[in-house]
């Protein structure tokens, strides 16, 4: 009879034991994921600091030229020189003249001006914009709903049809350029936040943080933007290159930066009716608008190997 009135007291504390090991394997499994998470992305940022600092230089010294192009510029971007009309490279004049006696390496350089500013301006403020309205749609249902259907109808018009549809609204400048691209940008970084969002919110550690009582801001602010930032960063460096291309694109067909006002795209429009007379009217705009596309094409790919890895 004792040995009955034992058994049941026992039994309780097996369980009881049992319920403790496999609640000490469920913290372990949450905290191993979460140190997973930690170092894939210490080592994320490794390789894009390696990644970025191969190509950087190219870049931010082309941005620096044009900075500069008024202290390092031989003439002014409208000077009209004298006698020198579509004169070809020579060392007075490297990328030579255009079809109005101005210095063509003078306009390039106070171009890439517009492209510093349509990059370091209307890129960032197009993200930001867009991480912001993915934060809310996370948080609400309704705001998510109302907000995937914005993204739609802005993704529903190709870039350059948007740009064509605003200039004729508002004509052509450099305020069409940089309201296009963040227009263009928001959709991108907002549905590519929200998905990295949703993906790490039903990893365990989150839901570990929730279950805890952790609050919505918190979890949000310690767990999800920090370990949703690396596609970001390659989105960012791709959504660069688009935006060089788009402003030579815009300036290009006429609805960009206006005449006399030096840009990428402008110039090289200018030199196509001007190309048997001086070759170097087009190659030199092209070259820096290569190099451009070129170094941020290689920064995003330092960044996706990075992640892959």
């Amino acid at each position: 009879m004792a040995a009955n009135e034992v058994r049941p007291f026992a039994l309780a504390a097996e369980a009881e034991i049992l319920e403790s090991e496999q609640h000490r394997d469920r913290e372990r499994v949450v905290d191993l994921n979460y140190v997973d998470v930690v170092r894939a992305n210490a080592t994320f940022y490794r390789d894009f600091i390696q990644g970025v600092a191969t190509s950087m230089p190219a870049i931010f010294g082309r941005f620096l030229l044009g900075l500069l192009a008024p202290v390092i510029a031989p003439f002014h971007p409208n000077e009209q020189l004298p006698h020198a009309n579509l004169l070809s490279a020579s060392s007075a004049h490297w990328f030579g003249t255009d079809d109005v006696n101005r210095d063509v390496l003078s306009r390039v350089l106070h171009g890439i001006r517009v492209d510093v500013l349509v990059v370091f301006v209307a890129v960032p403020l197009g993200a930001l914009i867009g991480c912001l309205f993915a934060l809310v749609s996370t948080i609400n249902g309704v705001s998510d709903v109302l907000t995937q259907r914005c993204f739609d109808v802005v993704l529903a018009f190709p870039a350059i049809i948007l740009a064509i549809g605003l200039a004729a609204v508002t004509g052509p400048g450099i305020g069409p350029v940089l309201a296009v691209i963040v227009l263009v940008e928001i959709p991108v970084f907002g549905r590519l936040l929200r998905t990295s969002i949703l993906r790490v919110r039903e990893l365990p550690f989150t839901e570990a943080a929730t279950v805890m009582g952790a609050g919505q801001w918190w979890v949000l602010r310690r767990h999800l933007i920090p370990n949703s930032a690396e596609p970001l960063l390659v989105q960012l460096a791709l959504s660069m290159t688009v935006a060089v291309f788009l402003e030579s694109a815009m300036s290009f067909i006429g609805i960009g930066v206006r005449p006399p006002s030096p840009s990428l795209g402008s110039i090289i429009a200018d030199s196509v009716a001007n190309l048997d007379a001086n070759p170097w009217f087009a190659v030199g705009p092209l070259i820096v608008v290569a190099a451009l596309v070129l170094g941020f094409q290689l920064i995003a790919q330092a960044l996706a190997s990075a992640r892959r890895s």
